[in-house]
């Protein structure tokens, strides 16, 4: 079948890893397995090298390394690397591009998915720092199996433990096999981030989105087998692994490529910022400052879901939904947004609070739609996107459905 590469690192869960490579053997998978050396003081690495029937790598410098192709063929043929447990350093050092083991150096290496099971204290999870490292590497398409909840081993009860290994091993099947999952055989095109309208080489007019939401919604609909076309807006951070992605600047830009990169989609999710305005008339070299005020003429620019809206003309495809960030009256305007640009689901929320909408890593919205309104409480973007993904998969299905009937009574 495959070659799963095996990563084990220094926390109590560690044992539970020896079951997860059992349980991958037995569906045919061959297993390599990658240890720390914190690992090794909860599981002797002979126990994976019985299981395995493989030389246990737990050193980069181990003698003779460079002529074992099983060590360095790792990177090259691996078709999965599974880190279970993985601990909050190993969290860090992935985020962070920091290779000081054979395990940090393998994650940098291979091209393979890359699929972990965090498992730490509760307090450790929480942190403001060990959260933003797990939403850098959700942004590069990093999946997780979530920790449960229960007893720990530093005698606290809460979120933390390491997940069941029969859970661990179906994420782990669900990613070897990239064509299945609840969207699969759809496609998704999926905008993030801000528009930059410039004034001059130096200047522009822009917002504040960070791109994070769109990307939590490309990263979902992966995970969920969709073939995902991302168009981004500028971002700081890193978008994450997908079929495409296209990069624009200005809200012209984005017009164009979401108008072209739609035709055949089965549904647009337009979470990106666009700018409703752009200078008139941008100079082609810096504007020299001057005493006296200064003034900018704005038009408007091309309303993309407008103009989605308008060009399906009431057809089944593709299944449109938009994003209505407001600071007062939120419920209404967003209803409105929807009724007047002819889509399916409006995701309302009110960025005038400091712990959500833009440039945050949090989010609480309400999702619009025709069958009703969802309140969605403060929580990360990843589970945001999780909800608004679990909205939008039966108006794709119906949609499909719809699309199929009329295929047929075409050819009647």
């Amino acid at each position: 079948m495959s070659l799963i590469a095996l990563g084990v690192t220094g926390g109590i869960g560690a044992y539970k890893a020896v079951e997860v490579c059992r349980q991958l053997q037995q569906q045919g998978h061959d297993v390599v397995a990658v240890m720390t050396r914190a690992a090794t003081r909860f599981v002797g690495a002979l126990t994976f090298e019985a299981i395995t029937r493989h030389p246990v790598i737990t050193s980069q410098w181990r003698p003779g390394a460079n002529a074992d192709i099983e060590h360095i063929a790792v990177a090259d043929t691996a078709a999965l690397l599974l880190v279970v447990p993985c601990t909050a350093n190993v969290i860090g050092k992935f985020a962070n591009g920091i290779a000081d083991d054979f395990l940090t150096s393998l994650y940098l290496a291979t091209k393979a998915p890359v699929l972990i099971a965090p498992a730490m204290n509760s307090n450790m999870l929480a942190h403001d720092a060990v959260q933003r490292n797990l939403a850098t590497l959700r942004a590069r398409g990093v999946e997780f199996v979530e920790p449960g909840e229960g007893y720990l081993a530093c005698g606290w009860i809460g979120k933390g433990r390491l997940a069941e290994p029969s859970d661990i091993v179906r994420a782990a099947t669900r990613m070897l096999a990239p064509g299945s999952g609840t969207l699969a055989g759809l496609r998704l095109v999926i905008t993030a981030g801000p528009t930059y309208e410039d004034i001059d080489p130096v200047r522009y007019v822009g917002n504040r989105s960070s791109g994070r939401m769109g990307f939590a919604l490309a990263s979902e609909a992966r995970r969920r087998g969709a073939h995902v076309t991302l168009i981004a807006g500028p971002t700081t951070i890193e978008a994450p692994a997908l079929d495409a992605v296209v990069r624009v600047r200005s809200a012209a830009e984005m017009h164009a490529a979401v108008m072209r990169e739609s035709a055949g989609a089965d549904g647009v999710i337009m979470a990106a910022a666009v700018a409703d305005y752009t200078p008139s008339e941008a100079s082609s070299d810096k504007m020299a400052k001057s005493e006296g005020p200064l003034t900018l003429t704005l038009t408007r620019t091309r309303d993309i879901l407008a103009d989605l809206g308008a060009r399906r003309d009431g057809g089944a495809r593709p299944v449109l939904v938009g994003f209505a960030a407001e600071t007062t009256d939120v419920l209404r305007k967003a209803r409105e947004k929807r009724t007047r640009k002819q889509v399916d689901l409006i995701v309302a929320n009110d960025v005038s609070q400091p712990d959500r909408g833009f440039d945050s890593e949090s989010n609480a919205v309400t999702i619009i739609g025709a069958a009703g309104e969802q309140s969605i409480p403060l929580q990360s973007k990843e589970k945001i996107a999780a909800a608004i993904l679990d909205r939008v998969e039966p108006l794709l299905r119906a949609s499909s459905a719809r699309a199929d009937v009329a295929a047929s009574s075409s050819r009647v």
